[in-house]
């Protein structure tokens, strides 16, 4: 039978998880009765715990303001999950004040989480982001976690990996976690093709940490290489343009996870100042239409129809003006 300290803490831990809790409902999930709940409350109370007493038909106990932070009963999950928003607003808060804030609050929750949570979430403030604003994520929290432990600590992985209806699986190098639009990404060698691949972490079925160790190549960027996997996915045409501006005006238009960019050798002659744009894309009058914003000189290399479509869109303007 579980001692009466556990039960106040089993008591201050349903009245953390919000919302008013009947003296009955209460009882009903410590096993006691509700006299027992009763002196409950007094010990938080005498803890300085502030436990509210709202009397009448929907009346019951809740946790109220008080002058300082009560101690927090975090389940396993609920303490990754704060990590997790910590370690997002630290890599991206508005504000080097918010970012600062993120860190020392995270540290200040690792420093008290049991062992073996704690060895979950060590990778993930090295978790790297491309978004300011980070999406909310269908990606399981224990893929997240052990990717990016694993990442941290240079231990290889052994990753079951599903794209369609294929499942592969292989011994992959973290050499890092990233996030973008609310996908969660895996970046390393494997042992299948000794190429560094992208992985999608919502299409990976299992995850395991193998024994050995690896080092990442000096000044790679893991934001980079994922956005350019993005951008080179296959779909519907294969685009590859030359446009006469600079890399950051092009930029504005075109941001990484979309287009590859690469200037122009100085030997090809006549194509000085001239950036060479790849990108995929489902739809041709979309790139048109950005090719027209860039507001600069280019030529279509391929595909043919794209130069159908820049002539539609110059027509159609042309009809529009006044």
């Amino acid at each position: 039978m579980p001692r009466p300290t556990a039960r106040v803490l089993a008591l201050l831990e349903l009245l953390q998880s919000g919302g008013v809790r009947t003296a009955r409902q209460l009882a009903d999930r410590l096993g006691v009765d509700e006299r027992t709940v009763r002196r409950y409350v007094e010990h938080l109370l005498e803890l300085e715990v502030p436990v509210e007493t709202l009397r009448g038909r929907f009346g019951g106990y809740r946790i109220g303001s008080g002058y300082r932070v009560p101690p927090l009963m975090l389940t396993d999950e609920e303490a990754v999950a704060v990590v997790l928003g910590l370690a997002a607003s630290a890599r991206s808060g508005p504000s080097a004040a918010v970012r600062t804030a993120a860190e020392t609050a995270s540290a200040k929750v690792r420093r008290v989480l049991p062992a073996p949570v704690a060895e979950q979430v060590a990778g993930l403030l090295d978790v790297r982001t491309s978004a300011p604003e980070p999406r909310p994520s269908a990606t399981p929290a224990d893929r997240i976690t052990v990717a990016s432990a694993a990442a941290a600590e240079r231990r290889p992985l052994l990753v079951r990996h599903r794209r369609g209806e294929e499942v592969s699986e292989r011994h992959v190098q973290p050499w890092g976690v990233v996030e973008h639009g609310g996908r969660w990404y895996l970046v390393g060698p494997d042992s299948a093709s000794g190429e560094v691949r992208t992985f999608r972490l919502d299409r990976v079925e299992h995850l395991e940490p193998l024994d050995g160790g690896f080092t990442v190549p000096d000044g790679f960027d893991p934001v980079r290489e994922v956005l350019a996997s993005i951008a080179s996915a296959p779909r519907d045409h294969a685009v590859r343009v030359l446009v006469r501006a600079s890399e950051d005006r092009i930029r504005r238009h075109l941001p990484a996870a979309v287009a590859r960019l690469r200037p122009v050798p100085a030997g090809e002659a006549g194509k000085e100042g001239w950036v060479r744009v790849r990108l995929e894309a489902r739809s041709l009058d979309w790139v048109a239409g950005v090719l027209a914003a860039l507001d600069a000189p280019f030529r279509v290399e391929q595909p043919e129809p794209l130069r159908r479509e820049v002539r539609a869109l110059a027509e159609r303007l042309l009809e529009r003006t006044a």
